[in-house]
C-alpha cells in the first residue's frame, strides 16, 4: 500500500475518533443537533477511510453509504447491521440539520454514539485485513 493511501486512511480515522468525541461533548451539553451532526461524521469518515483501501470514494453521501454495501457488505465482509446504522444516522443528521423545529432525541441520540463507536472500531479491525 502506498504511503499516501495509509496516510489518506489514518487522516480520516483520525476525523471519524475526532468527531467521535465531539458527539461525546456535544451530548454531555445537551447540543442535540451537533451530537446528531458529530456521530454521523464520526461514522461517514470511517466508512470512507474503508473505501479508500480499495481506492473507491464518492462526492456524495449516499454514494458513500452505497459503495461501502456494495464492496464491503454484499461480499459479506463488513456487518450488514452497521451499516444500516450509518444509513441511520445519515438519516437522523439531515432531518435535524435541514427541518425546521426538528430536534433529535437524546435517548436515541446516545444510542447512536454508542453504535458509532462500534462501527469505528469495526473498520479499524478491518482496516490492517484488507488485501492493499
Amino acid at each position: 500500500m502506498s504511503d499516501i493511501k495509509q496516510d489518506l486512511i489514518r487522516y480520516r480515522m483520525g476525523r471519524a475518533r475526532e468527531a467521535l468525541t465531539d458527539a461525546d461533548a456535544a451530548l454531555r451539553e445537551e447540543r442535540w443537533n451537533e451530537a446528531s451532526n458529530r456521530i454521523y461524521y464520526a461514522m461517514f469518515y470511517a466508512a470512507t477511510a474503508l473505501l479508500a483501501t480499495r481506492d473507491l470514494s464518492s462526492s456524495r453521501h449516499s454514494g458513500v453509504i452505497s459503495l461501502l454495501h456494495e464492496h464491503f457488505v454484499r461480499p459479506g465482509t463488513f456487518p450488514r447491521h452497521l451499516a444500516h446504522q450509518l444509513a441511520s444516522a445519515f438519516d437522523m443528521r439531515s432531518e435535524s440539520d435541514y427541518k425546521d423545529f426538528a430536534e433529535p432525541d437524546p435517548v436515541r441520540l446516545r444510542e447512536m454514539l454508542e453504535q458509532a463507536g462500534t462501527f469505528i472500531e469495526a473498520v479499524d479491525k478491518l482496516i490492517p485485513a484488507m488485501e492493499l
